[in-house]
């Protein structure tokens, strides 16, 4: 039996679990959702996710949700094949632990910093909101002084974690990519070290799926 996904591409969640899922070449079902009219509030969706956001997984008897859970199953479960983000197979807890460090490192800064400016850029207007140029300029400010220790770290390192791709560097591919959708891809593009890192990562054949699977359909 498949996996099941239920989400849609375009959410930044929902494609940190697929870019893992193309990563690992598992076999999986996408269930979207039509989240304009609140599907993923109906009381079967909630019974699955007590929360009401995606994505949701379901492997048999398993219900899980939360991204960053749903990944980290996924690269246990199937350790045995396609890439080895959690270095699990390697046997270096030393490397298994810079993994875990930088992906707490998304997960506490730099996700929270990119947060506002997309909310407010893409989402609000969607809302039917004037977006609030203070909460981004704060939001810039925050995620610079962020950039700034990325910059740092990557010109130590090919990757987050070491020389070698993870899941660190996988779960920042959503976040980025919309950031670079938006006026502000200086941000990135400045510090050389970070802009090689994105290029990198963002070029990957995994990543690549998942940048198509975002990219809106020309009308």
């Amino acid at each position: 039996m498949a996996l099941k996904l239920y989400g849609i591409p375009m959410s930044t969640c929902t494609a940190r679990v697929l870019a893992c899922i193309y990563e690992k070449n598992i076999q999986f079902q996408l269930v979207p959702f039509n989240l304009a009219v609140g599907e993923h509030k109906q009381p079967s969706f909630v019974a699955k996710n007590p929360f009401g956001v995606i994505p949701v997984l379901e492997d048999e008897d398993l219900t899980l949700f939360e991204s960053r859970a749903i990944t980290a199953y996924l690269l246990k479960k199937y350790k045995e094949q396609g890439e080895d983000l959690l270095r699990l197979k390697e046997g270096n807890l030393k490397e298994e632990a810079m993994v875990g460090l930088w992906t707490e490192v998304e997960s506490q800064q730099y996700s929270p910093a990119t947060t506002p400016i997309l909310y407010e850029y893409f989402f609000a207007p969607r809302r039917g909101k004037i977006p609030d140029q203070k909460v981004i300029e704060d939001g810039i400010v925050k995620f610079q002084k962020v950039l700034d220790v990325y910059e740092s770290r990557l010109s130590q390192s090919k990757y987050l974690a070491g020389d070698f791709y993870s899941l660190a560097d996988l779960h920042h591919l959503s976040f980025t990519l919309y950031l670079m959708r938006s006026p502000w891809v200086s941000l990135i593009s400045s510090r050389p070290h970070v802009k090689a890192w994105w290029e990198c990562i963002s070029s990957r054949p995994a990543s690549l799926k998942v940048v198509q699977a975002m990219t809106p359909a020309e009308k």
